[in-house]
């Protein structure tokens, strides 16, 4: 990264009236059917505490990111600081051992300022320290878990490749036994942090061809994590590939309880969850900038949230959060007693990240042409959901995931 990503201010813009700007420190989240009032004194505690650090730190210079494409790693410090890496797993390992509702909280709270930054905690936390903690040895978990609850260590996750992204089983990537070690050969894509990272969590197939879970040092010969370059969504992130050529690892570092698909489809549910939650705090950002828009906004001498038609798109955006709101709630209540299902997940993943898109439109049409600009977050928000729509599974994959459940039927031979 740029040792000036850290520096950026705010991007430039023409002199405009304070009737068509967004002001962050204004946010007036929906709750319309007080959500909050379900929660505990602690878990709004941790859910404000992010909100502030979010409000004030990270807002006023996540569009200067997003413009140059630079990731704010100076924060990484302050997510760990936060407990916004691994909030849901055991303190025992360095983890926040909150339950789940924080989890999300602290997820949509992260992402209420940009998917990207939500993904980098993601990661960290679901696709990175869990394998670990389910799968990994002891010692793996010693070595590994604390370093990464305090961001001394960056980990990515490597299981999506050039040709197989719905259909993981297909990978290509193979580790060999060779002795006491294992040469993996491979190439992995779409690999958030993997550029700045110390770590991969890296599935392959065995001379079985059984998948497998392996831990790769990122400084290992043989190893390559070109950044991709050539996108408009997720641009305040680190987006890259993890191409192995004849890597070769101890024995030791494979993840000795995780075999077969199941093993790292485990992690992408736990990741799913947190993107169930944190799309709603994206689409609370693009109704708040809506709202005030159309308070402040005047045509025809009357604000423009006094016409009907601007008001019903504010409504089915309220609405539809708070629909969202009540599926996460009870999601997380299902996974804090161990009832959760994987299906479920699908459904909230699916849902969530298709509200929050529609509202993300239906706001920049209550914006007009400022939508476009960056005095708004809203396009920002618009083109990282693309992104958030499709990985960890695309809408029409959990689509059918909930239709075979319902039917008892399988739509994907």
């Amino acid at each position: 990264m740029s040792a000036s990503a850290s520096t950026l201010s705010p991007p430039s813009s023409p002199d405009v009236t304070a009737s068509s700007t967004y002001a962050a420190a204004d946010f007036a989240p929906v709750d319309f059917f007080d959500v909050d009032g379900l929660l505990s004194d602690e878990e709004r505690a941790q859910r404000d505490a992010v909100r502030a650090f979010i409000t004030e730190e990270v807002e006023p210079i996540i569009e200067s990111h997003a413009h140059e494409r630079t990731f704010p790693d100076h924060l990484i410090p302050e997510f760990a600081r936060l407990g916004l890496i691994g909030p849901h797993l055991p303190t025992e390992y360095g983890g926040g051992g909150h339950n789940n509702i924080v989890y999300g909280l602290m997820m949509q709270e992260v992402e209420r300022c940009d998917s990207g930054l939500r993904s980098f905690c993601s990661v960290m936390g679901s696709l990175v320290m869990y394998p670990i903690w389910r799968y990994g040895s002891e010692e793996q978990k010693r070595t590994w878990l604390p370093d990464l609850a305090q961001a001394e260590k960056i980990g990515c996750f490597g299981l999506t490749e050039p040709n197989h992204g719905s259909n993981p089983g297909g990978m290509e990537t193979r580790a060999v036994k060779q002795g006491d070690e294992y040469v993996l050969n491979g190439h992995k894509r779409w690999s958030t942090n993997a550029s700045i990272g110390d770590v991969a969590v890296i599935w392959a197939k065995d001379e079985d061809d059984a998948v497998r879970g392996f831990l790769v040092e990122l400084d290992r010969p043989g190893v390559e994590t070109p950044p991709i370059e050539d996108t408009w969504s997720l641009r305040a992130a680190v987006t890259s590939e993890v191409i192995l050529n004849d890597v070769r690892i101890p024995a030791s570092n494979r993840l000795p309880e995780a075999k077969g698909l199941r093993a790292p489809l485990s992690c992408l549910t736990q990741a799913r969850f947190g993107i169930a939650w944190g799309v709603v705090g994206a689409a609370q950002a693009c109704y708040d900038a809506a709202r005030q828009h159309a308070i402040n906004r005047e045509q025809f001498d009357r604000p423009i949230g006094q016409f009907q038609l601007v008001q019903e798109r504010l409504v089915e955006m309220a609405q539809s959060i708070t629909s969202a709101q009540l599926m996460n709630w009870r999601l997380a209540t299902l996974k804090d007693e161990g009832a959760m299902r994987p299906q479920q997940v699908s459904m909230a993943k699916r849902h969530n990240c298709e509200m929050a898109l529609e509202v993300a439109r239906s706001a920049r049409q209550v914006l007009g042409g400022d939508g476009v600009t960056s005095r708004y977050p809203v396009m920002r928000h618009m083109a990282n959901l693309e992104s958030v729509i499709t990985y960890e599974g695309t809408h029409e994959v959990h689509t059918l995931v909930v239709g075979q459940d319902l039917t008892g039927l399988n739509a994907f031979v």
